[in-house]
């Protein structure tokens, strides 16, 4: 069957059908990411999807493109669920209801754009190899900060395993998510115009310029390594969330971050994760001083996560603090919604999830200093922080080392623990530097500036991980331009399209 009868064949289909394949293909682009790292899918889900929306009706693009984005974020963020339901004291009926509404709402977030490429491009002579790829990046970048961002399952992390990886550095993750979606618009122009048009053949050489470049890029070092490595300690606690807030826990998780440690004064940096200190700071103080004492005496700089309350603000901030050697307090500045604050207080009483512990927590100033242990400058950042390319790649510019510390209980053993620690890595290759990642309940690690996983500890265990990390000076170009050059060509080739393009029928 040759590609042009495939085409009639798929829009002979029942509309139901036909959105039934989207929905079925938005769910293959989480395999395309950790634990599975299958890329290719990722790669043919897209493709499938061009197919679905050019040449189509607005009604129809928006609608495929809906269908589209349900299936991937019910698959993406299935992890969801898991934090209301299990942790939450939501019963199943109830999680899995607020789950699928928040399904819903980032699948009609994420067709946004595709309804301009559904009312403008889907007929243009470039709707697959220009206006596709650059909606596609529109659309992630649009999630990275409207209603405070929720920039999830963008589909340059499936890149880190392939040749790709090495644009990283210059053009960060939604770089690759614009070159992903730019293959397989080629594959999906070659389907429907099989002949060689001339579209067809700069789209080839454009694209495979692209990858071979990529693999070149991969031996660039864009950044310097010190000669002289240092020595840097992770502690896992592995805390369950069912006792972590327990007010009776306290004197227990003093003992348990006390044993575990011990072995590890006298290492440069030893990190403690999220909240590894559950009650506020100013409740805490003889620990803390004694911790400090600890630190000092060993020539050691402890950092931790902890709630940190300031007294004459009247406010909480979910901070990393310093003992002993190292200098500074980091203030957490992206907040996850419900999880830290709620948006609508009147959803406190509506189900447990909504009044965690921890959603008290205020916004931290967006322009903080780094921290320092010694003369090493270090860039910190709090779980969901990792999340956003821009946000660390500016905060890397000053620093030598990059670290984040996180809570992954919420998630359990879901994919949502392996997407985080993917993003981590990513966020060591865009700006080359080295990356302490550490977790409560695990896996921590420790990525070199190539973002290869040097050590790794087990999920699950109490335990800990020491190991060398090196300081790293100079800059990628993404820390210094970050996204803005892949979104304002993105945006600039939509507008060529609209002003001098054909233009789609009423």
């Amino acid at each position: 069957m040759n590609s042009s009868n495939l085409i009639q064949r798929l829009n002979q289909m029942p509309s139901w059908l036909q959105l039934l394949v989207a929905l079925l293909s938005g769910a293959l682009i989480p395999l395309s990411f950790a634990p599975f790292n299958i890329w290719p899918l990722g790669i043919l889900a897209l493709v499938i999807f061009a197919v679905l929306i050019n040449n189509q009706s607005l009604k129809t693009v928006w609608w495929r493109s809906w269908w589209f984005g349900v299936g991937m974020y019910a698959v993406g963020v299935s992890w969801i669920y898991v934090s209301i339901s299990g942790f939450g004291g939501a019963p199943a009926p109830l999680a899995a209801f607020l789950v699928l509404i928040f399904v819903f709402f980032m699948a009609a977030f994420f067709s946004l754009p595709f309804y301009a490429f559904g009312r403008w491009f889907s007929f243009h002579p470039l709707s697959l190899l220009v206006a596709f790829p650059a909606c596609w990046l529109i659309s992630e970048w649009l999630r990275t900060w409207l209603l405070t961002g929720f920039p999830w399952l963008f589909i340059g992390y499936a890149d880190l395993t392939n040749w790709l990886s090495g644009w990283a550095p210059i053009v960060g993750v939604m770089g690759l998510s614009l070159f992903s979606a730019l293959t397989a618009a080629l594959i999906a122009q070659i389907i429907f115009i099989p002949k060689k048009s001339l579209n067809v053949i700069l789209g080839c050489i454009a694209v495979v310029g692209i990858w071979l470049a990529g693999f070149a890029l991969q031996k660039l070092d864009w950044t310097r390594v010190a000669k002289s490595p240092t020595s840097l300690a992770i502690v896992q606690p592995n805390v369950n969330q069912e006792d972590k807030w327990q007010s009776d826990f306290q004197e227990t998780n003093f003992d348990l971050l006390r044993s575990k440690t011990e072995p590890l004064w006298g290492h440069k940096i030893i990190i403690w994760p999220e909240a590894a200190i559950i009650q506020p700071y100013s409740t805490v103080l003889p620990f803390l001083n004694e911790m400090n004492r600890k630190a000092s005496d060993s020539e050691s700089g402890l950092i931790t996560g902890i709630i940190f309350d300031d007294a004459e603000k009247d406010v909480y901030y979910n901070s990393v603090v310093t003992f002993g050697k190292a200098i500074g307090i980091h203030h957490k500045r992206r907040l996850v919604p419900f999880g830290e604050y709620v948006p609508i207080e009147a959803l406190r009483n509506l189900i447990e999830f909504f009044n965690l512990p921890t959603s008290i927590i205020s916004l931290g100033p967006e322009q903080q200093h780094g921290l320092k242990v010694d003369d090493l400058s270090i860039a910190p950042s709090v779980c969901y922080e990792v999340a956003f390319p821009d946000l660390i790649a500016k905060n890397a510019v000053d620093s030598q080392l990059l670290i984040s510390v996180s809570n992954l209980g919420w998630f359990g053993d879901s994919l949502g623990r392996h997407q985080f620690m993917q993003m981590a890595q990513m966020r060591a290759l865009e700006t080359q530097h080295y990356y302490a990642y550490s977790t409560n309940n695990g896996p921590s690690a420790i990525f070199d500036r190539k973002g290869n996983i040097t050590a790794q500890t087990n999920a699950f265990e109490q335990t800990t991980l020491s190991s060398e990390i090196y300081a790293v000076d100079g800059a990628t170009p993404f820390m210094m331009f970050g996204s803005l050059p892949v979104v304002l060509l993105s945006a600039f080739g939509l507008m060529l399209m609209f002003f001098f393009g054909k233009k789609n029928p009423d």
